[in-house]
C-alpha cells in the first residue's frame, strides 16, 4: 500500500512547499521544523492503521471507557536527516522503542556511481513489533533496502511501514519490489526524475545539509 500524502489539499503541501522553496532553504530552523510537523502529520496518519484495545479510565468526575494503542512501535531512523522527521513521529508515538541506523552513499572516485554503507545500529529486538523505518529521501531505495535487511538481524517485524518525505516514483516502485508485500509506504510527495547521481528531480536537495550544515 502506497499513500502520497501531498496528492490531497491539505497543511502537508504547506509544509512540503516551505521545504522545497530556496529562499525559506536558508533557514535551517525552519527546514527542522516542518520535518518534524511532517513527522505528527505521517504519525496520527500511521496510528489509524494500528490495533487498539478499550479500558476503562478514571476521570475526576467518574469512569470513561477509552481506546488506546494496544502497542507502541518501534521508530527506527536512519541518521542524520531523518532525526527531526522521527522527533515528530516521536511526539505522536512518545512511549515507542526507538532505532537508529547510520546508512551513507560511498561515492566512487571519478564515478557517478556509488555504494551504500551501513556502519552503526542500535535498536531493541523487532521480532514480532511493529517497525516504522523513517528517511526524508527515498531515492533509488537502495539505503532503505539495505536497512531493513540490517534489521532483520534483530527479529523479523509482524508488520513494516516506511515513511519519507519526498520520494521518486523509482524508488517507491523498488522498495515496493523488494520490501516485505504487506508494507505500508507512507510519502509526502513522489517526484518521477532522478539525476545521474540519484538525486531526486525537483525535490529540496540535500536533506541532512539543509537541517544541519553541509558535510565535507
Amino acid at each position: 500500500m502506497i499513500v502520497e500524502l501531498g496528492k490531497e489539499r491539505s497543511v502537508v503541501s504547506q509544509y512540503l512547499a516551505e521545504m522545497r522553496d530556496v529562499e525559506v532553504q536558508r533557514d535551517p530552523l525552519r527546514f527542522r521544523h516542518n520535518l518534524e510537523r511532517l513527522g505528527m502529520v505521517f504519525g496520527y496518519e500511521l496510528s489509524r492503521t494500528m490495533a487498539y484495545e478499550e479500558r476503562e479510565v478514571t476521570t475526576p468526575l467518574g469512569l470513561a471507557r477509552v481506546h488506546v494503542l494496544r502497542e507502541q512501535p518501534v521508530l527506527a531512523t536512519i541518521l542524520r536527516a531523518g532525526l527531526p522527521l522521527h522527533q515528530g513521529m516521536l511526539s505522536v508515538f512518545d512511549r515507542a522503542d526507538n532505532a537508529f541506523i547510520s546508512a551513507y552513499r560511498k561515492h566512487r572516485k571519478g564515478e557517478d556511481g556509488f555504494d551504500i554503507e551501513v556502519e552503526y545500529l542500535s535498536s531493541p529486538t523487532l521480532e514480532d513489533r511493529v517497525v516504522v523505518l523513517c528517511d526524508p529521501m527515498l531515492a533509488t531505495g537502495q539505503s532503505m533496502l539495505l536497512v531493513y535487511k540490517a534489521l532483520l538481524r534483530l527479529g523479523r517485524p509482524k508488520a513494516m511501514h516506511v515513511v519519507s518525505v519526498i520520494a521518486s516514483s523509482e524508488g517507491v516502485e523498488y522498495v515496493r519490489r523488494h520490501m516485505p508485500a504487506d508494507t505500508r509506504i507512507w510519502i509526502g510527495a513522489i517526484d518521477e526524475e532522478m539525476t545521474a547521481q540519484a538525486y531526486i528531480v525537483p525535490g529540496l536537495g540535500d536533506a541532512g545539509d539543509l537541517a544541519y550544515g553541509r558535510k565535507v
